[in-house]
Parts: C-alpha cells; sequence; structure tokens
C-alpha cells in the first residue's frame, strides 16, 4: 500500500514478535498514527516520528493486554460450542453440533496437550494467553496447532456426508 509510512513493516513485525495478530498490529499502528497527528496538531515538535510510534504502539499494545487479562473466564466447552455454533437455525446448530463432534474424533489421535492448545486457540484466546497458561513457547503452540489442522486435513473435508 503506498500511503503507508516507511517504517510502517517496522513496526508491524516488531508488534507481530511480541504476539499480536496482523490485525491486531494494524488497528495498533492505525491507533499511535492517529496519537501523532493529534499530538502534531496540538502543535508539538516530534523529532522522531518513528521513535514516538514504536513507544505509542508498544504502551498501546501493554494496554491491550491488561485489558483482556481480567477478563471472566468461560469454560472450554462452553466458548467451544459459541465459537463453532451459529445459532441462526435450528439445521446450522445440528450441523455446527456434528462438526464439533468429528473434530473431537478425529483429535483423539492427537496428544492431550495437542487438543487442549487447538480448541483454546479456535475458541478465540490469544498466543500469548495460550503459552502463559501452558508455560510454552509460542512455536511450541503453532507446532501443535499444525498437527491438530494436519490431522483434521488428512480426513478429508468436515462438511461432507459420511453416513
Amino acid at each position: 500500500m503506498k500511503s503507508r509510512p516507511a517504517h510502517f513493516e517496522r513496526l508491524l513485525n516488531f508488534l507481530r514478535r511480541k504476539g499480536r495478530s496482523h490485525e491486531d498490529a494494524e488497528d495498533l499502528i492505525q491507533e499511535a498514527m492517529l496519537r501523532l497527528h493529534r499530538y502534531r496538531r496540538a502543535d508539538q515538535l516530534v523529532v522522531n516520528e518513528e521513535a514516538f510510534l514504536t513507544h505509542a504502539v508498544q504502551n498501546l499494545s501493554v494496554d491491550l493486554h491488561r485489558r483482556f487479562r481480567g477478563r471472566r473466564e468461560v469454560p472450554l466447552d462452553q466458548s467451544l460450542r459459541n465459537s463453532f455454533v451459529d445459532p441462526a437455525t435450528p439445521e446450522k446448530t445440528i450441523d455446527a453440533e456434528q462438526r464439533l463432534g468429528r473434530i473431537r474424533a478425529l483429535l483423539d489421535a492427537a496428544s492431550v496437550r495437542t487438543r487442549e492448545i487447538y480448541f483454546a486457540q479456535r475458541a478465540g484466546y490469544s498466543y500469548d494467553e495460550i503459552a502463559a497458561h501452558f508455560k510454552i513457547s509460542h512455536i511450541t503452540i503453532r507446532r501443535h496447532i499444525a498437527r491438530a489442522l494436519l490431522l483434521i486435513m488428512e480426513q478429508g473435508p468436515l462438511d461432507d456426508a459420511r453416513a
């Protein structure tokens, strides 16, 4: 994209290394750019724009982490059901429940930790939250999720009727 500042990619990579998703990183950079704009409108002098933005995205990232750290815990089974089930129609609900059952059956072949990490990620927990809970690194989380996805993909599509 032509309108991005020269150091946008460095800021994006910085946030990605801190465990932020691509979308979250872009949102944080946009918020930092807005802060820079407001700072300049108040006739404040910014000597080093990149340093200002780096500091701002780092602070915004910490603020985002603090906001989600205190969130209410939802039982894993309930959050899984919420992430797979579209309550629009009873047919869709039944279909989603059956798909979830097939995924659970497929992942019985995986280790307990792989299953737990995969379903935690599907339930919306970030890599940072999963890593803190299991006391493992991000790369280990990625490996567990990759193993789970490989098991699922080896079995073919989950949407077909296998009766």
